[in-house]
Parts: structure tokens; C-alpha cells; sequence
């Protein structure tokens, strides 16, 4: 009787199978009430006296031998399901890893910078909640100036004297005051005025000015550099520059480039004229570097500034600026090719 229990033990221990129903039979086979177990322990009074010892430990290591083989199978077959129900089919070739796509105003922003890091022009940054100093009264606008209209400010409510900037030029002033001349940097940034929001308007956008500062600058190097970015960024060099007025610069002006008149589209961005407008600048204005505590007798230099969008939406035929902060997966898609 022994050896046939320890002949089931070893069966027991060779069982093996994924099936559910095979798993509930094997329980009841020897588990189950009218198992073989019982039949076992049924047996223990017709056991020798000598033999009572070995036969018990028997039967309960068959016991145990089957409860483990039981429970070890179930938890196979529970771990199947749930990595079936977590990953699928394993087997199955892997789902395409969709590109991202970078946004069209960090694709023309890392443009710019690069165009001008090549001639020298690092990158600075600012906070665009700003003081009343920075964003304006240092940058030759002092309290009351007429000026001032020209940008519809947000002001924070409960401060007058914090405003979120208007223009990126108040990273210029706070440059000047950490930094000697020469200074050579580019300013790219988020900026906010109170306008109404439109196809060709918004309450924010991205600015990168410029600033050059050093011994004997003069409009003639102004030019040049400006030349310079325009054949890198788009491919013509033609440009003028329109009398304006910047309180900030002096002598001040608007820029032009030549576009061209090759397409309908053309056509309707320049008004039929051929010129696009795509930035200010003009000479830093005395006032402006004495205020930041540099020397306007012994050094000069000029500042630039042009809005990102406005080249995004001129560079990729964008004809509503709001595209760019509404976030529209389908309209981000389209620059997966301009990584």
C-alpha cells in the first residue's frame, strides 16, 4: 500500500497542464471528497501496528504534494491571464512608435538662435512678470510718457509696479546692469500685451530682440548684421530700412525685406507691394545706456526686435495665429517633417 501511495506522489509531481478543467478534475482526483486521499486514510486502520508511522507520513506528503501542485498550476494559469489581458499577444509584431512633431514657434525660435549664435550673440533670459523699471522708465518711457500707449499693458491689480512685459527688452536692460560691454546677446521670450484676440492678433506672443553693445558701433554695422540674418533666413538679402520711432532708439527704423512677387500668396502677405515688414530696430538710445550704468560717451550700439509668430506663420502659409496656442494635435502633426 505504500508504494502504490508513493507511485501516486510521483504522478503527482510529473502533472502538468494549462487547462482549467484538467486542473479541477486533478483536485478532485485526490483532493475532492471522494478522493483518493480518503481512500488512503480509510485504510489506516488496516495497517499494521509497524507500518502505521510510514504509511501517515505518506499519505500527508501526498497531501501536501497535491494541495502545492494545485495551487502552483492555478497561479500559472491566473498569471497567463493577466499578462494576456495587460500586453495582448506577445507574439504579434509591435504597433508603430508614433513621432512627435516640435511646435512651429520653437522650430523658428532655435532658427534665429543659431543664425546668430554664428556671429557671436548669446542667449539671455528674463522673468515675464516684470517691474515697472525694467519693462519701461529704464528703457527711456518714464511715468506718463505718451509712449507708453503704444503697448496695452496687463498690470497685476493689487501692485501697479508689476506688470507681466510687453517686449523682451526689459531681459536687455537687466543684462546691461549685470554686464560689461562688449555685449553681444538675443533676447527670445514670451511677451503679453491687452489686444483684441484675432486671426492676426493675440494677448501673447514670442518675441527674440537683440542687443549690440561696444566701442564705435554704428547704423552701418546695424545693417549689415541685419542683412546677414535675413539672406540666412530667408534666402534674400534685399532689405530696407523705413523711418520709425522706438523711445528706446535713436535714430530708430522699421525693416523690410524683399519678398518677392512669385505666387498668389505672395501677393496677398506684401499687399502687392513685393516688401514684408518683419522687424524693428535702430540705435541704443543714450539715456537708455546711462540708466543701465554704462558709459554713453565711450560706448554705442544698436537693438533689434521681431516677432517669432509672425515669421512662423510667414514661413509655413499659417493664416491664423491662434493655431499656434490652441494645441490642435491635427495642426502639430504637419511639422513632423521640419525635425
Amino acid at each position: 500500500m505504500i508504494d502504490k501511495i508513493k507511485e501516486h506522489i510521483a504522478e503527482v509531481e510529473k502533472f502538468t497542464t494549462q487547462a482549467k478543467e484538467d486542473i479541477e478534475n486533478f483536485r478532485i482526483k485526490y483532493l475532492g471528497k471522494k478522493g483518493l486521499l480518503n481512500d488512503f486514510f480509510a485504510e489506516f486502520k488496516n495497517v499494521p501496528n509497524e507500518q502505521r508511522k510510514e504509511f501517515g507520513q505518506t499519505i500527508n506528503k501526498l497531501k501536501t504534494v497535491a494541495q502545492e501542485k494545485v495551487n502552483a498550476l492555478k497561479e500559472a494559469l491566473e498569471n497567463k491571464a493577466e499578462e494576456k489581458g495587460v500586453y495582448g499577444d506577445l507574439t504579434r509584431p509591435a504597433q508603430p512608435i508614433e513621432i512627435g512633431a516640435r511646435h512651429p514657434i520653437s522650430l523658428v525660435k532655435d532658427q534665429i538662435t543659431e543664425i546668430f549664435a554664428r556671429i557671436g550673440f548669446n542667449v539671455s533670459e528674463g522673468p515675464e512678470i516684470e517691474d515697472d523699471w525694467h519693462n519701461f522708465t529704464a528703457l527711456n518711457l518714464p511715468e506718463y510718457h505718451p509712449a507708453r500707449d503704444m503697448q496695452d499693458t496687463f498690470f497685476i491689480q493689487t501692485n501697479p509696479d508689476i506688470l507681466l512685459r510687453t517686449h523682451t527688452s526689459s531681459v536687455q536692460v537687466r543684462y546691461m546692469e549685470n554686464n560689461q560691454p562688449p555685449i553681444r546677446t538675443i533676447s527670445p521670450g514670451r511677451v503679453y500685451r491687452n489686444e483684441a484676440i484675432s486671426a492676426r492678433s493675440h494677448c501673447f506672443f514670442h518675441q527674440v530682440e537683440g542687443l549690440y553693445i561696444d566701442k564705435d558701433v554704428s547704423f552701418a554695422d546695424l545693417k549689415q548684421t541685419l542683412q546677414h540674418f535675413t539672406k540666412e533666413m530667408f534666402g534674400k538679402s534685399k532689405i530696407r530700412l523705413r523711418p520709425s520711432y522706438f523711445p528706446f532708439t535713436e535714430p530708430s527704423a522699421e525693416v523690410d525685406v524683399y519678398w518677392g512677387l512669385e505666387t498668389e500668396t505672395d501677393y496677398k502677405i506684401t499687399k502687392g507691394t513685393g516688401w514684408l515688414e518683419i522687424m524693428g530696430c535702430g540705435m541704443v538710445d543714450p539715456n537708455v545706456l546711462e540708466n543701465c550704468g554704462i558709459d554713453s560717451k565711450e560706448y554705442s550700439g544698436f537693438a533689434f526686435g521681431m516677432g517669432i509668430d509672425r515669421i512662423a506663420m510667414l514661413l509655413y502659409q499659417i493664416g491664423d495665429i491662434r493655431l499656434l496656442s490652441e494645441n490642435d494635435v491635427r495642426f502639430l502633426e504637419q511639422f513632423k517633417s521640419a525635425l
